[in-house]
């Protein structure tokens, strides 16, 4: 948990594991572009070093904050002092950073990742289903209870876990069965895969899932918060029936630019994104 060598700004993206972060590309890309004189890091902390890990960053000058990945996303909030509305109602932290009187504040970018990957047009109407009620779930479940215009439906396997979800996080949502026809997909407007299914070494997305994708509305959106790979059987599934796409990588630059901002005071530069995301694939 030692600091980077040097007397500059700093932050940093703490998990355990941690070596296969993509954010201090993206930091370390927007700092370059921007030319600023700061480092951005990935710092492994396990769960028992989190008290100790707070306490010295506390401690450093130097230290602009961290984003915060599995597992501390929910482990981290006894050590804050404060956490904003969104935060309180997602029920996790992945920003943290010193406000001026040295207090810890936390936000949950995700909820503004998700929206950067489905669009806002996509948000003021029709009907959304999410499948999955985990933690990365409960981002899309926040947007969506700011959005009154638009209807959603969660196909989850624990139908109890789902309910506890979209319920804590201000949510009316239809509860329905992981299970072939369940009809969840008829004339859905928005699709957000908010699992592991179809990522690298995890279960694939179930073929009746991928056959019922045929049954959305025209046009409909699948946004698939897999990132690894990048090219998912839903993705692909969506293309290949003329459905618009947005994957992961949508979604992780869309929430580490907010949290950027909140790092470094200024907000990065996003006219440049077709190269970080070329940066982010080699």
């Amino acid at each position: 948990m030692s600091k980077p060598p040097g007397n500059k700004p700093y932050a940093e993206v703490i998990g355990d594991p941690i070596a296969h972060s993509k954010s201090p590309v993206i930091h370390n890309f927007w700092l370059e572009k921007l030319g600023i004189d700061a480092d951005y890091r990935a710092c492994h902390v396990r769960p028992h070093d989190l008290e100790d890990y707070f306490k010295q960053r506390r401690a450093d000058p130097d230290w602009r904050g961290c984003n915060v990945t599995i597992p501390h996303k929910q482990a981290v909030l006894p050590f804050l002092d404060r956490q904003d509305e969104r935060a309180q109602r997602v029920g996790a932290v992945n920003t943290v950073w010193p406000a001026s009187d040295g207090r810890l504040c936390g936000t949950n970018t995700d909820v503004d990742g998700v929206r950067e990957a489905v669009g806002a047009e996509r948000l003021a109407g029709g009907r959304a289903v999410v499948i999955g009620a985990g933690g990365a779930a409960r981002a899309a479940f926040a947007l969506l209870a700011e959005r009154d215009s638009i209807e959603t439906a969660v196909l989850a396997r624990s139908p109890e876990k789902a309910k506890s979800a979209v319920t804590e996080c201000g949510l009316n949502a239809r509860i329905l069965p992981f299970t072939a026809d369940s009809g969840a997909l008829d004339g859905a407007t928005v699709l957000i895969n908010a699992t592991q299914l179809g990522m690298t070494k995890q279960d694939g997305m179930p073929s009746f899932l991928l056959e019922e994708i045929a049954h959305m509305a025209k046009g409909a959106l699948v946004f698939d918060m897999v990132y690894a790979p990048l090219e998912t059987a839903l993705l692909n599934t969506a293309r290949d029936l003329g459905l618009s796409t947005s994957d992961g990588l949508v979604m992780l630059v869309g929430q580490a630019a907010k949290a950027f901002q909140s790092f470094f005071g200024v907000a990065p530069v996003r006219g440049d994104d077709d190269e970080l995301r070329r940066i982010l694939m080699s």
